[in-house]
């Protein structure tokens, strides 16, 4: 069951609170996958790297006094080639099963704590596919559903975490996104005396992806985890407004 009651098991175990329509479900199994699955994306990117080194030793001597070899050349790209599709077949399913827990931890959110959620559930999965808003909605989505899973202190008053690892993870991820269309572009449209230096350009967006996917995996964990703790609370929203005046007698 999800959560735990905090006092250890008992012989019946309630199921889990429904909200407006909402109720309860772990994101523990998703998010696990969706780490297996971004460590499939950061192994790919390393076969990339290594299959991007080869084709840049290859072309790194053309019209120089270094020799060339075209059937060489040729198989270094092919190689490449079948790295890159590795890649987007990782990226493909990794993208599946993380909007999946994605979606799962805003309906949790929304049992925690409606009020906190700037947008409703369904953005969680739709925001991710508008053209443009894609780099802007999702986040906001996910500040909410963070504010909202936020643990509290055992008297229930409010506690703020950082959200550092949410900013980290969703600006390196824009950026990387952005710099690997770039990359490829350069690649795809490159001369043969430029493919050295377009294929290093990849190189560089591979290593982005890198770092992005292993702050993806942070995050995934960290709020997964806030979730647990959240839950194991009780689902009572904790966000009205704090009472500033003299205490009632």
């Amino acid at each position: 069951m999800y959560p735990s009651p905090p006092n250890g098991p008992t012989a019946a175990t309630p199921a889990p609170p429904a909200v407006a329509g909402y109720r309860l479900r772990s994101p523990v199994g998703l998010a696990r996958a969706v780490v297996v699955l971004l460590g499939a994306v950061v192994a790919t990117d390393v076969s990339a790297l290594v299959a991007g080194l080869n084709v840049r030793n290859e072309f790194a001597g053309l019209g120089e006094s270094a020799p060339f070899d075209p059937a060489t050349a040729d198989r270094a790209e092919i190689l490449h080639g079948v790295a890159g599709g590795l890649q987007l077949l990782a990226v493909l399913a990794t993208a599946v099963v993380f909007i999946i827990w994605f979606h799962r931890v805003r309906i949790n959110a929304e049992v925690f704590d409606a009020g906190l959620q700037p947008m409703r559930p369904g953005w969680a999965i739709g925001g991710w596919f508008i053209p443009f808003a894609n780099f802007w909605l999702p986040r906001r989505v996910a500040a909410g559903v963070w504010a909202a899973s936020a643990q509290t202190h055992p008297d229930g008053s409010w506690r703020t975490v950082s959200k550092v690892p949410l900013d980290l993870w969703w600006t390196l991820w824009v950026v990387s996104t952005l710099f690997t269309r770039f990359a490829s572009k350069t690649y795809d449209q490159a001369e043969l005396s430029e493919v050295a230096g377009a294929v290093t350009l990849v190189m560089a967006a591979d290593g982005l992806d890198i770092a992005a996917a292993v702050l993806a995996i942070l995050f995934v964990r960290k709020l997964t985890r806030m979730q647990g703790e959240r839950a194991a609370l009780g689902v009572t929203p904790l966000s009205a407004p704090v009472q500033t005046g003299p205490a009632p007698v």
